[in-house]
């Protein structure tokens, strides 16, 4: 069943079958780089010091405007899964349209925001080929705190927020959701083993705050259960960007997450 597929896939798109191809060799770590930079070269300059098979790469809204899809296939045709975060937040049928044109730049994962609601999770489910890219939903922005939700007129805690917007995304069908360590290990309680938590804001203990406020070690996070840390300064602004990469992977594979209670 695979081959007629494959072979579908390279006639009709050459980049869909060099995703398929890199893909066959596994890359297990749950490290996810922020490429937080504003042009390709700064980029390309960090991930020619990375290991392809240490990491994954996030490609956010400030580097894909400034570098667009060509500088996303460079990094999936030199061995990276790709994390392509531009949060697709719009009418149904965009969002959908918005998902096509990411997963044949072969994407390992992808993102839309939860808030977009029920229409635009499952027409952004269904424009994904199964079997190709992730697709998960942020919930809330690490950088949001209760005071900034209730500016909006969400007068709730965040937790509660980021539980119910994973619960409308699991119904939906998609992989996972993007939310903070300190909502994972109460989502662990809600959702199903196989559902993916990425978590960002991931800092070192002596690492400045910077603008997010929703935040954890990456010890604290795989405790919690995340299952993909975000990470970008400590590891994007080291002296030594693959030592610290194998320090941070060392650290998670070192980690155990506290397995919830039966419900």
């Amino acid at each position: 069943m695979r081959t007629p597929l494959l072979l579908h896939l390279f006639h009709s798109n050459r980049i869909y079958f060099t995703f398929f191809c890199l893909n066959l060799i596994m890359n297990e770590s749950r490290i996810i780089v922020a490429l937080d930079f504003n042009n390709a070269k700064q980029a390309l300059n960090l991930t020619s010091q990375l290991d392809p098979q240490l990491c994954r790469l996030k490609v956010g809204k400030e580097l894909f405007t400034a570098a667009g899809p060509v500088l996303v296939e460079q990094l999936v045709r030199g061995g990276f899964d790709v994390f392509l975060d531009l949060k697709f937040h719009d009418i149904p049928n965009t969002v959908a349209g918005a998902c096509k044109a990411a997963v044949s730049m072969g994407v390992w994962m992808l993102n839309v925001h939860a808030f977009g609601g029920k229409k635009m999770l499952l027409a952004a489910r269904e424009a994904i080929p199964s079997g190709t890219a992730k697709l998960i939903a942020v919930t809330l922005l690490t950088s949001i705190g209760r005071d900034d939700l209730d500016d909006i007129g969400l007068h709730e805690e965040p937790e509660q927020i980021v539980r119910r917007l994973a619960a409308l995304t699991e119904s939906c069908g998609l992989d996972g959701v993007v939310c903070s360590a300190q909502e994972t290990s109460s989502l662990r309680h809600h959702v199903n083993p196989d559902f993916t938590l990425v978590t960002p804001g991931i800092r070192l203990e002596n690492n400045n705050h910077d603008d997010q406020i929703r935040i954890a070690t990456p010890s604290a996070a795989i405790k919690n259960g995340a299952d993909y840390l975000v990470i970008g300064r400590p590891v994007t602004q080291a002296h030594d960007p693959l030592c610290m990469l194998r320090q941070l992977n060392q650290i998670v594979e070192n980690e155990r997450p506290v397995s919830p209670p039966a419900l």
